[in-house]
Order: structure tokens, then C-alpha cells, then sequence
């Protein structure tokens, strides 16, 4: 007889599932929409670029405390915690833009207007 699948498995799936679905969406937003999600993605206290920050942060914990006992391997705790840095910082620059993604679907909705001047794709920053 097999296990039942955990609680937190199941969760997990139905994210990713969701994860696909709200990709699939966004592909076919129009642009004041779409511009709207990607805001509220960027939101580092709500966001999803945020939250998925936090859960790999959780999970590199648990495999330094795995590691220490060992049963993982270290490499799986140091790549969980690169990726939980690299999310973190990925989330931290994007939130400097959130405000602009938020300004850019409200003023979309509201100007049917002559549409915006392209912009150019290359952009330097300085860090």
C-alpha cells in the first residue's frame, strides 16, 4: 500500500500548477495588465520574486542543518543558498522598478492616445 502524499508535496505541485497557469495568462495580457502583474510580482514583501526568496532561503536552513547531520551532501546546501542570494538580490533590484510598472499600468488604462516612443534595449547601469 503507498503512502499518502504529503500535505506540503501537494502544495507544492498545485504552485507550480499555478505558476504555469498565471505564465500561460500573462502571455496574452494586454500590456496595462500584464505590467500590473509583473508590479505585484516585484513586490518584495508580497511578491512572488520575493516569496520564492524567502521559501529557498528556508530550504538552504534546512540543508545546512541536513548537511551537519549528514545526511546531504554540502554542494546541496551551498547551491540552495546561492540560489536563495541570487533570488534575493534578483528581488531587490526589481523592486527599485515596481513603481514604474505600477505607474506604466495605470497610465496605459487611462491614455488611448499616441502610444509611448520605443525605447532603446541597451541600457547601462552602474552598480
Amino acid at each position: 500500500m503507498s503512502q499518502p502524499t504529503p500535505y506540503a508535496v501537494r502544495l507544492t505541485d498545485e504552485i507550480s500548477r499555478q505558476l504555469d497557469q498565471l505564465t500561460e495568462h500573462l502571455t496574452h495580457l494586454p500590456a496595462p495588465e500584464a505590467a500590473q502583474v509583473i508590479a505585484r510580482m516585484c513586490d518584495p514583501d508580497h511578491g512572488l520574486i520575493g516569496g520564492v526568496a524567502h521559501l529557498v532561503d528556508t530550504a538552504s536552513r534546512f540543508a545546512k542543518d541536513q548537511t551537519e547531520r549528514g545526511a546531504l551532501p554540502a554542494k546541496v546546501w551551498l547551491a540552495l543558498g546561492r540560489a536563495a542570494n541570487d533570488l534575493a538580490h534578483t528581488s531587490a533590484d526589481l523592486e527599485e522598478y515596481r513603481e514604474t510598472l505600477q505607474h506604466a499600468s495605470a497610465q496605459s488604462a487611462t491614455s488611448a492616445g499616441k502610444p509611448p516612443a520605443p525605447a532603446s534595449l541597451v541600457v547601462r547601469r552602474h552598480r
